[in-house]
């Protein structure tokens, strides 16, 4: 198999990723899974642990898939895909909730243009406590003006 098109499919999937996170953030967890995306954005909870997780198993059952159809049906493009739906979990992962919302006391330092973006962009989603009414959706990529500095 071609490496670079490898790459080109592993490097397609990661980035469809961020599409596919900002059309489930604003159609799905504010839409009709509201009910367990609600514990992300209201901290009335004792756990470390949130009903909105429950989209992050979604997501690693489907890189699971992919990687699975490649080993046992003999897709090439199950490897790049599944790999890169991880790659785009672990990202998620280490931006949103330990970079973000602190899961973990790591990057608490972090403050170059990058980070302080990311970081008004993801305050100014959670200004809106409800389903609806929310802004920025994204995650890695967000609108441009959140990178101005104030």
């Amino acid at each position: 198999m071609d490496i670079l098109l490898w790459i080109l499919v592993f490097f397609s999937a990661y980035c469809t990723m961020e599409f596919m996170a900002w059309f489930t953030h604003k159609f799905v967890m504010h839409g009709f899974l509201w009910s367990l995306h609600k514990d992300h954005h209201h901290k009335n909870h004792e756990s470390w642990f949130e009903r909105n997780d429950v989209f992050f198993i979604f997501y690693a059952v489907v890189s699971i898939t992919f990687v699975l159809l490649w080993k046992y049906n003999d897709l090439w493009v199950g490897l790049p895909i599944g790999i890169g739906i991880f790659a785009y979990g672990l990202s998620y992962f280490i931006v949103h909730d330990i970079f973000i919302h602190q899961r973990f006391k790591l990057f608490r330092n972090a403050n170059n243009w990058y980070a302080k973006g990311i970081r008004r962009a993801h305050k100014i989603h959670h200004k809106h406590l409800g389903k609806n009414d929310g802004e920025c959706f994204g995650m890695l990529f967000v609108p441009f003006k959140y990178f101005k500095s104030k």
